[in-house]
């Protein structure tokens, strides 16, 4: 079952891919992030040039619409991750596996098994248990917040008082950013769910566009097509590239790197007969272990116990779905 290893690595190496987006994009903006990373990624597939040859124009227009969907996916994606702790993010993610086996069963004609419906349970209830907390679990921390808003109210009310008193105009820049940020909420978890839809659709494709190209074509046109996209985009919004910044950002060539070893994987993976959609999809959901514990190691998210728990309960679905 080399397929399934194949897709487990990827789900691990996208897992890691979140955490250092969000890491990149600490210091740097998403237009010029995605179009300098996705340069230095199609800069390592360059050496595939020369087998990349003989695509018939049927494939090299899916292969366009396929880079197309993924370019707006990923604008999407990064602007959620961007706003979204990785664990609310990781959550949201996790509805591309709805949105893939919809597409897989109907699109593709793909049947599942009592293993896979095993298997889909199981993730499902995982799902549900991290968007809804038991509600003792939700009363116990609501209650630790009340205490801890009270406490901040009470020694913000004064420095409030002084920032008012000092300059007024400070004052209304922060009520300002307060109401964009608290209307723009439901908008970054929309874009979390188009993303999720978008890549769904991908995933789709490539099983349609692998039957017929190997991994390295469709990597390279595909990565091609993407650079032309970020670059026409860059362009038209008239963003400022800082090269510096970008190029001795380490995150940003981490998730270059592991973009292409995620997408070979997935891509050899797609090309085996034997590989299914609607179990990839699955499988792939390990990556929210990863954004997990990276959520809880490097920004101090709570409720790791909680959440691991949760993801164990979606691990054991992936088990069954693989059986």
């Amino acid at each position: 079952m080399k397929w399934i290893i194949l897709v487990l690595i990827y789900g691990i190496l996208k897992g890691i891919r979140d955490i250092s987006k969000k890491k990149a994009l600490e210091t740097c903006e998403v237009v010029e992030t995605l179009f300098v990373y996705t340069l230095i990624s199609f800069c390592f597939v360059i050496p595939d040039v020369k087998n990349v040859g003989g695509v018939a124009t049927r494939d090299m227009l899916l292969t366009a619409l396929k880079s197309f969907v993924i370019f707006v996916a990923f604008l999407f994606s990064f602007y959620a991750i961007e706003k979204m702790s990785l664990g609310i993010y990781g959550i949201v993610d996790l509805s591309r596996m709805a949105f893939s086996l919809i597409l897989g069963v109907f699109m593709l004609g793909e049947t599942l098994g009592v293993n896979q419906y095993v298997g889909i349970a199981f993730v499902a209830i995982g799902m549900i248990l991290l968007k809804y907390k038991p509600g003792f679990l939700s009363n116990k921390r609501a209650n630790e917040d009340t205490s801890s808003t009270s406490a901040n109210e009470d020694t913000s009310s004064t420095s409030a008082n002084v920032d008012i008193s000092s300059t007024s105009k400070n004052g209304v820049k922060s009520l300002i950013n307060i109401d964009k940020k608290e209307t723009t909420s439901g908008l970054i978890v929309f874009l979390a769910f188009a993303s999720a839809f978008l890549n769904g659709i991908s995933g789709i494709m490539d099983k349609i566009l692998t039957r017929t190209m190997s991994s390295a074509q469709l990597q390279f046109w595909y990565m091609l097509f993407m650079l032309v996209y970020y670059g026409i985009y860059v362009l038209i919004t008239k963003t400022k590239i800082h090269w510096k910044k970008l190029l001795t950002n380490p995150y940003v060539w981490v998730i270059s790197v592991l973009f292409i070893i995620a997408d070979r994987c997935l891509f050899i993976a797609n090309a085996d007969p034997a590989s299914r959609v609607t179990v990839m999809t699955l499988i792939k959901q390990v990556c929210v272990v990863v954004t997990i514990i990276g959520g809880r190691i490097i920004y101090k998210e709570k409720d790791t116990l909680y959440k691991l728990f949760c993801a164990l309960v979606v691990v054991i679905g992936i088990a069954f779905s693989a059986l």
